[in-house]
């Protein structure tokens, strides 16, 4: 029973739908999706065109939008968008340390979340499309892992899709993770140089974080490990438009004085704690390499083995010189199930699905070279997150595919851009700009 109710601007509608666990098992499993459907006031009674969101990730729900906020303005002059939580997440069957334990052990756990990655979202979006559009096909935007969900709609599906609109969201179509992540680290690094050029002084603060916890490690409330390592991996923000800002603002106040000693401060910690907390995501963690893999070869956690390649990344090596300490982003190591209560009880999960070898492909290059889906891509210059160089070869292989690449925007553009990222997009599918 769907229930709708109003927002400044807006006319919310909470659908629920069911669908296969497995897709090539129709008459098995079945798993709940929720999604929510989102129409401008003044047109809640029109017929409208459908746009079908996806967000970035994985693990991560749809946006919780308050009235017409980001994108939603732009969308909502044409279409009736619906804001899917992608299977185990949000509201859409939660995969969690709560949850996964019905599954049974880790074999079993790892051998469900096999069913959540790209294609199975793409199947669920055909699943419920007939339901939603009485049949007709619908746009999509994709963000980030979205994008890449966009790309395996059009490999797959692609008579589904009116239009495809993919924000930071182009994956390498034949790259193992291992070749993403040896294009990552410098890329992080250069993003890392960019920080301290900008805020000088963050150096020996965070040289002196760094040391401090090499000699205490402290444990946050909740229980979260605050290693070096975790500590380095805050360098996520620096992909963000206001990262490197909020990360700075992070830094300068670490420390207080206390009868013992310089202590890291409590709002510190529990600032650190909020940014390095996986419980509200945790499939962002299970299945981030799984997300690039489609060869009978494990991922075998590719982001720490390359890291090794990588020695100026190694905190405690850097601290026996003078060279600044190095922040990570955008992968996922061993350890991050070691430190993060939330993650803890899913280590061995996560060791069966870094051994898997029998991932599913993701994209269908031949049918992308025959596209004929009318698809626009924004490719953010230097996306710390998504190659840029993997993300220029794959458009070039998607037929039709018009690209807007741009250094105006990090990596979350189409939320700090808004209707702009949105309008220029859709103007590229249509011909316009």
């Amino acid at each position: 029973m769907s229930v709708s109710y109003r927002q400044p601007g807006v006319v919310l509608t909470d659908r629920r739908f069911a669908v296969p666990l497995d897709h090539d098992d129709p008459a098995g499993e079945r798993i709940e999706l929720f999604a929510r459907e989102v129409v401008a006031s003044d047109k809640a009674d029109a017929e409208l065109p459908w746009l079908v969101y996806l967000q970035g990730g994985p693990g991560f729900g749809a946006n919780r939008f308050v009235g017409r906020e980001a994108w939603l303005e732009r969308a909502l002059k044409e279409y009736r968008v619906l804001l899917l939580d992608q299977r185990g997440t949000g509201a859409s069957t939660p995969a969690n340390r709560q949850t996964l334990p019905l599954r049974g052990g880790p074999v079993e756990q790892a051998d469900y979340l096999a069913h959540f990655r790209a294609d199975s979202i793409v199947r669920d979006c055909e699943a419920i499309r007939p339901e939603v559009t009485g049949g007709a096909p619908w746009a999509v935007l994709g963000q980030s892992f979205g994008g890449f969900c966009a790309v395996t709609y059009l490999s797959i599906a692609p008579e589904g899709l009116s239009t495809a609109v993919i924000t930071g969201g182009l994956p390498t179509l034949d790259g193992h993770a291992d070749d993403v992540y040896r294009a990552a680290y410098p890329r992080v690094e250069r993003k890392v140089a960019a920080h301290y050029a900008r805020y000088p002084q963050d150096v020996d603060r965070a040289r002196r974080i760094a040391e401090h916890l090499l000699e205490h490690e402290p444990v946050l409330n909740g229980g979260h490990r605050l290693t070096v390592e975790a500590f380095q991996s805050l360098g996520i923000l620096l992909g963000r438009g206001d990262g490197s800002h909020r990360l700075h603002y992070l830094l300068e106040d670490a420390f207080v004085r206390t009868p013992q000693g310089p202590a890291l401060s409590d709002a510190f910690q529990e600032d650190v704690r909020g940014l390095l907390s996986f419980a509200g995501h945790p499939l962002y963690a299970l299945l981030h390499e799984a997300c690039y893999d489609q060869r009978e070869r494990p991922t075998a956690w590719s982001a720490e083995r390359v890291r090794a390649e990588f020695p100026q990344f190694d905190a405690a090596k850097t601290l026996t010189g003078d060279a600044p300490v190095l922040f990570t982003g955008e992968s996922v190591h061993p350890w991050t199930f070691d430190t993060d209560p939330a993650l803890l009880p899913l280590r061995d999960t996560a060791e069966e699905l870094a051994a898997r070898t029998d991932w599913a492909p993701l994209y269908d290059p031949a049918r992308l070279a025959a596209n004929d889906v009318p698809v626009a891509a924004a490719i953010y210059h230097d996306d710390m997150y998504v190659d840029t160089a993997h993300s220029l070869r794959t458009a070039r292989a998607i037929r039709g595919l018009r690209t807007w690449v741009t250094d105006e925007f990090e990596h979350d553009g189409v939320r700090a851009g808004g209707p702009r990222v949105l309008d220029r997009l859709l103007a590229l599918t249509r011909d316009e700009a």
